[in-house]
């Protein structure tokens, strides 16, 4: 994390959390230095890991380590679409939370899973 940067975690997780509470998108601000290619892979992990939809980009060059890092890996996706398909099941459909595995999922979950399949379609639609 970059010296200044960590200081700012609260007010940034404050900023995520009311987007979220709104329905918007938050991108994590640009790595000036895009030369610096591990640098710029760190603040991208981080952004992503802090809760950020994506990063403002200053050159070309960092657009596939961005889309690279913000893409939830494929065994996500492939959870998240099974946990939409097991609350839409007609038996699901007016509870609260299933058992899927062995673990409680409740609907925020699902939300959470439709979020990852729309990041990684919107990602995926992007490179055709």
């Amino acid at each position: 994390m970059q010296p200044g940067r960590a200081a700012m975690v609260p007010m940034i997780t404050h900023c995520i959390l009311a987007t979220r509470a709104h329905g918007l998108e938050i991108l994590d601000g640009p790595y000036s230095d895009f030369s610096n290619v591990d640098g710029f892979g760190q603040e991208c992990t981080q952004a992503r890991d802090l809760g950020f939809d994506g990063k403002t980009l200053i050159h070309p060059g960092q657009i596939e380590a961005c889309n690279a890092i913000f893409t939830p890996p494929a065994a996500d996706v492939a959870e998240a679409r099974r946990i939409i398909a097991a609350f839409e099941r007609p038996e699901n459909a007016s509870r609260g939370a299933i058992q899927i595995d062995g673990r409680m999922v409740e609907w925020p979950h699902v939300e959470m899973a439709r979020r990852t399949i729309a990041i990684a379609d919107a990602i995926a639609a992007m490179g055709k």
